[in-house]
């Protein structure tokens, strides 16, 4: 059975869930809050161009939503717009919009792609969470803001680039993006949130850039294939910032770097094995730090080792697998 409906402006069709069909009146510049929230037969909607702007919740909820077309001259997509549209597929958001706001596209879980444009400065809160069907996103380089949990659970995202200009990796920004290969980090990123990274169990690599002063608590938590990180030496570290990382057996750091202990202690690890490794490196450092410093004394390494004397090459080779040695040589 098929319900049509002119909307002139005004009207309100909240959780008409017979509407399958709508029409726009002449001189229509914006669709209200609420509009169309909850109309679950609505499959496809043309929004003409005269509209502007796209109110609150106006497609909240439209579950048989598949797709639809905004117009050029959409300059405000309001807040969880298009949120639980499960059915949309691909949306392309016009060029005079520059925010995303919050809840945007919240739970569109057969969303596969989505095109934003090079206007958009910022993606609120939630904005494309639970979007677990998106494979790929490109960010442009306006963007300045990616707030908290913005692609939270987009589990089929394989690549992300950062853009230049971004300071902050908010808080769950890409938790739970688990098929989640690469992403790059721009030089202009000072703070990694908590729990930005939680999850990506398929990240096998990250550069962390010098610009990078703080890793904030569970940042790369459960990050299961992680096996190279590049560091920069004055990192602060959070708690349990790596932890469970259990395939991390590379990393790159300055032989100085103060925090090197709490990097490879219990924040990365807490399975006895690697606690076993992690000890063996340190004695090692222990061992390249005193001929460095004592140049002169470096017979005093054959010496037998009394309890503060550093552990000799000989028993320190012993400990190492030989797999961990191409990372000692990194970290020495």
């Amino acid at each position: 059975m098929t319900k049509t409906a002119v909307y002139s402006g005004v009207e309100s069709f909240l959780n008409d869930r017979e509407l399958t069909e709508v029409t726009f009146a002449k001189g229509v510049t914006s669709i209200g809050d609420s509009a169309f929230e909850g109309c679950s037969s609505l499959a496809a909607i043309t929004i003409p161009d005269g509209v502007t702007s796209i109110g609150k919740g106006a497609f909240y909820r439209c579950s048989s939503l598949t797709s639809i077309t905004i117009p050029d001259g959409v300059t405000t997509i309001g807040n969880y717009a298009f949120q639980a549209c499960f059915s949309l597929t691909a949306i392309t958001i016009p060029d005079g919009v520059t925010v995303i706001r919050y809840e945007a596209f919240y739970g569109c879980s057969s969303l596969t792609t989505i095109t934003i444009p090079d206007s958009v400065t910022s993606i609120g809160e939630y904005a494309f969470l639970g979007c677990s069907s998106l494979t790929a996103i490109t960010i442009p380089n306006g963007v300045t803001t990616i707030c908290m949990s913005a692609f939270y659970g987009c589990s089929s995202l394989t690549a992300m680039s950062i853009p230049d200009g971004l300071t902050m990796i908010c808080s769950y920004a890409f938790k739970g993006c688990s098929s989640l290969t690469a992403i790059t980090i721009p030089d202009s990123v000072t703070t990694i949130s908590q729990q930005a990274f939680l999850g990506c169990s398929s990240l096998t690599a990250i550069t962390i850039p010098d610009s990078v002063t703080l890793i904030e608590a569970w940042a790369f938590r459960d990050c299961v294939a992680l096996t190279k990180l590049i560091l920069s030496p004055a990192v602060s570290i959070g708690p349990d910032c790596f932890s469970n990382c259990t395939a991390l057996i590379a990393a790159t750091a300055d032989k100085n770097m103060p925090t090197v202990e709490d990097l490879l202690d219990y924040r990365w690890h807490r399975k006895p094995a690697v606690i076993e490794r992690v000890n063996a490196l340190l004695c090692l450092k222990g061992t390249w730090d005193h001929v460095e410093n004592h140049p002169s004394e470096t017979d005093s390494l054959k010496r037998k080792r009394t309890d503060d004397a550093p552990l000799r090459v000989t028993e320190a080779r012993e400990k190492i697998p030989k797999v961990l040695w191409r990372v000692i040589l990194e970290f020495l």
